[in-house]
């Protein structure tokens, strides 16, 4: 066995919220200049006729790790964690919701029952991922916003800090300004949600069943890959949908699907996979990070539980 035991007593629905959103926090510390990276290379090629994106436009991105190099050069390696602080909020609030409470949504739609269909666990990642969403919209618009801003010159920033973010998007656009792009976020996280944690769960348990795996790190390290590449796949035009509605100028598209009918008219299909390497590369290594995390914490918590309730 490697790592925490699986413990006697199932981990409780407080001790999943809690895990989840710091495993997730965890994830994102290792994981974001990926997803910085991703963010730039998503949004590389369209334009809001200001000055700020003629500015951002002047430098191009070629690969992740072009891109990241890039970054470090022009604008200091600081930049490649643009938006952590809104990254780390937005996962506190919406993994512990999309992640930690799957399992108890799902025991809700079987009834307890202990065989379980794809179809409720679909309908489990669809319940969450809407969920979080509509709790952490505004932290994740912010952390876009900060990731898609060259850093090199403290005049062309948009915003000077994390609450100056929320404060100047709410003063500019109004309170619907830091919904937006809610549409293709509720979208986007009901494929990922399905994708990541179904594809995890149906992996896992076969593995299980139907290999000499064990419920231990490797195992979980194998379901988390899976989903992470499949998660990709499925997740990736809607995610760079999202990324350009989120990050766009106000007034640049009238709705979200404007702006898939723009990204596909100005610069054809492929444009919808823009970054899709650094999405694998974060999505994958996220996936693992975690899972495996997530995994360890229920185990370690719920033998903390058990240590405390232990009479001496």
């Amino acid at each position: 066995m490697v790592g925490f035991r699986p413990a006697d007593v199932p981990p409780t629905a407080a001790v999943k919220f809690i895990g989840a959103g710091t495993a997730a926090c965890i994830a994102d510390l290792v994981t974001f200049p990926l997803d910085t990276a991703k963010v730039r290379l998503q949004i590389q090629g369209e334009s809001s006729g200001t000055a700020k994106a003629s500015h951002a436009q002047a430098v191009k991105y070629r690969g992740v790790f072009g891109t990241i190099t890039t970054m470090v050069r022009t604008e200091g390696p600081r930049s490649l964690y643009n938006g952590l602080v809104a990254g780390l909020q937005r996962q506190m609030s919406f993994a512990s919701v999309r992640i930690g409470l799957y399992d108890s949504v799902k025991q809700f739609y079987t009834k307890g029952s202990e065989h379980v269909g794809i179809g409720s666990r679909l309908l489990a990642g669809c319940t969450t991922g809407a969920m979080a969403v509509a709790l952490a919209q505004p932290t994740d618009v912010v952390k876009v916003r900060f990731q898609a801003q060259v850093s090199a010159c403290a005049a062309n920033k948009r915003y000077q800090g994390t609450m100056d973010a929320y404060r100047t998007i709410a003063k500019e656009e109004g309170v619907r300004g830091l919904w937006k792009g809610t549409g293709p976020n509720v979208a986007r996280n009901a494929i990922v949600n399905c994708t990541e944690l179904v594809t995890y769960d149906i992996i896992k348990d076969t593995l299980l069943r139907s290999t000499p795996m064990t419920d231990d790190l490797p195992c979980h390290f194998t379901s988390a890959f899976g989903a992470g590449f499949c998660t990709t796949v499925i997740a990736s035009p809607v995610d760079v949908v999202k990324t350009r509605y989120m990050n766009s100028a106000q007034g640049q598209y009238s709705s979200a699907l404007n702006c898939a009918v723009a990204m596909l008219t100005k610069e054809g299909p492929m444009a919808f996979y823009k970054g899709f390497m650094p999405s694998f590369l974060r999505l994958g290594s996220w996936n693992v990070v975690m899972f495996v995390t997530y995994e360890q914490l229920k185990r370690a918590m719920m033998a903390a539980r058990h240590n405390m309730a232990s009479p001496l």
